[in-house]
């Protein structure tokens, strides 16, 4: 099967490895689609994806792959031999692939191309892993765990943590997994928990198969028994045991061999470990589990001092034990008993062995070290990651904050501002409200005196007609004189409507305009003043000449004791322009008194010249 498989990919190199090829249109979609199809199939059923792919190879399709199609290609076919337990035999295209990849995404680098970057990066990750699986099988640990760690970043640094789910999640299990079996094999506990524990997260969102949880479960308390954490070695044990769903796998015999040695060591109970033990070799599956067994049931033969059955297991491991380890720890065990023995060729022979394991020791001690170092040197990368994160939160719940807190003050603003419209639109009616009550209160008491002011006009007009009557025509012409200046028909008419009207400065004269004097009422007055204090306005321009006619008709108003309210009301003037006319009297009167108590004083002393 492995030549099988090795001309298989030596058959589909002319196709897959084509940099310069056609892009006919409609056939690399097609072929980008069939490669797609093997993809996915693979995750599920390597095998018959194997199958479809070498259908594939002969189609017209794989005649017209572009450049990335031709690197996806590539990779598939590596991955689909590693799954069908093949040698990566297209090593340089898989080293081709890891650099096209890289070149198109970048290590630590996210743009903004969504779903087509997160696929390019998908498969980035992919090409390091599958290049970390190459360099394990030439026995380079420290490159293949370099891959490893860098398939971990890819994934890490362009996938959130939500977005790591199905055949992803899947992906980040077998990657964790291949570093855990790398750690575990070179005795590095600590990475080896740190990676099994990140491995279970990965598991329990994909899982990879039915046993993996109880497996990885065993391995992190295989590690804590090695580091002689007891505590933490039973617990880990006994979650295995019970999330295992079948015990008729290796999985069980592993883990109830773990056991049963970790008893021994605690309990020095040699005869119920070594029953435990020998019923795990009954049900071993293959020559390398039964020598897996034997190994441990050596260690406690050795253990207890039965050297003679130690012996026994201990040279079948020494010289059928595929894993180095376990024939280093043979020889060691073998060289003690035969120098108790007193074998001398025997003890000769192993010594041998571990002489010549010395050389690889140190290497594997260097190995280790590089290997603790890329180990640390991912620790802080992934602290490092985590802290930029937590910044970036933070970052982003500051920024929400502010715009909560814009928001916020905006809302706050404009309730603000709608409030305050509000109540000075309700200020607005209530001052409209206020004056047209004023206004209909003015209306209807212009209403009621309308028909006092009428009747007070007729007393006038009939006053005049009975004066003109008395004269009669050639008949020698007789005043009627009231008894003093406040008697006067048209100082009453005046000081009804100043009564009646009660004028407001603040008031538009306007609203007062049924209170208006008529020219006949202002000559009348002026005529009342002249007769009870002889001759008033021709003395008073005489004694101030530059006092004009209509000064003269607001001396005699004045002189009535009216306010410059009822001024502007009966003279239909605004309330500022009389109180401007008031001043430029007071003016030229030169006193400031109030212009009604200065006007009666000229007056008496008119009336007694």
């Amino acid at each position: 099967m492995n030549v099988i498989g090795i001309l298989f990919v030596l058959l589909l190199f002319p196709y897959c490895g084509r940099q310069e090829a056609r892009q006919m249109e409609g056939q690399s979609s097609s072929a980008h689609a069939a490669l797609a199809g093997i993809d996915t199939l693979m995750w599920h059923h390597p095998d018959s994806a194997l199958a479809v792919m070498m259908e594939f190879a002969g189609s017209e399709a794989a005649d017209s792959l572009g450049v990335f199609e031709g690197h996806y290609c590539q990779l598939l076919i590596a991955e689909l031999l590693f799954k069908n337990d093949y040698g990566q035999s297209n090593r340089e295209e898989v080293l081709k692939a890891v650099h096209y990849f890289d070149s198109i995404v970048g290590m630590d680098v996210a743009d903004a191309r969504g779903a087509s970057l997160q696929r390019d990066a998908f498969l980035a990750a992919r090409a390091h892993y599958i290049n970390g699986v190459g360099f394990y099988e030439q026995g380079d640990l420290v490159n293949a765990c370099t891959e490893y760690l860098n398939t971990l970043r890819i994934m890490e640094s362009h996938f959130a943590k939500n977005e790591l789910v199905g055949k992803k999640a899947r992906f980040m299990a077998l990657t964790y997994n291949r570093l855990l079996d790398l750690f575990k094999a070179q005795l590095m506990p600590e990475p080896a928990i740190y990676c099994a524990r990140q491995s279970l997260v990965y598991t329990q969102i994909a899982p990879t198969s039915l046993n993996a949880k109880a497996n990885i479960l065993y391995q992190i308390g295989l590690q804590h028994d090695i580091l002689r954490e007891k505590d933490s070695a039973v617990f880990y044990y006994e979650a295995a045991l019970n999330a295992l769903h079948d015990r008729n796998t290796i999985v069980y015999r592993d883990l109830m061999a773990s056991r049963a040695l970790f008893d021994y060591c605690d309990l020095q109970d040699t005869i119920k470990a070594l029953d435990s033990l020998k019923s795990m070799v009954a049900q071993a599956e293959s020559e390398s589990e039964r020598i897996t067994r034997y190994s441990t049931i050596g260690y406690v033969y050795n253990d207890a001092g039965q050297l003679d059955s130690a012996k026994v297991y201990k040279e079948l491991v020494f010289e059928f034990a595929e894993k180095a380890i376990d024939k280093k720890l043979a020889a060691k065990t073998l060289h003690d008993i035969a120098i108790s023995e007193g074998d001398t060729l025997k003890a000769n022979k192993y010594a041998q062995f571990i002489i010549e394991d010395v050389a690889a020791a140190a290497e594997s001690q260097k190995r280790v070290s590089q290997l603790n170092d890329l180990f640390q040197q991912h620790l802080q990368w992934e602290q490092e990651r985590a802290e930029a994160e937590r910044q970036q939160a933070a970052r982003l719940r500051r920024n929400r904050m502010i715009v909560v807190v814009c928001v916020l003050v905006a809302v706050a603003v404009l309730l603000a501002w709608l409030l305050i419209r509000r109540k000075m639109k309700q200020q607005r009616d209530e001052a409209s409200q206020q004056m047209e009550a004023v206004q209909e209160a003015h209306r209807l008491e212009k209403a009621s005196m309308s028909g006092r002011l009428k009747r007070s006009n007729q007393e006038l007009r009939e006053l005049k007609d009975q004066m003109r009557q008395q004269t009669g025509n050639g008949a020698p012409k007789q005043e009627v004189q009231a008894v003093s200046f406040n008697d006067e028909p048209v100082c009453r008419l005046i000081m009804e409507r100043v009564n009646d009207g009660q004028f407001k400065a603040q008031m538009d004269c306007k609203l007062y305009q049924d209170y208006a004097l008529g020219k006949e009422q202002v000559m009348a007055l002026r005529e009342a003043a002249d007769r009870h204090f002889n001759q008033f306005t021709v003395r008073l321009a005489k004694a101030y000449p530059n006092l004009t006619k209509g000064d003269l008709d607001y001396c005699c108003l004045y002189l009535l004791g009216l306010s410059d309210a009822d001024v502007s009301a009966l003279m239909q003037r605004a309330y500022n322009t009389v109180s401007e006319r008031s001043r430029k009297l007071k003016a030229i009167f030169g006193s400031e008194e109030p212009l009604s108590a200065t006007l009666r004083g000229f007056s008496i002393e008119s009336a007694s010249i």
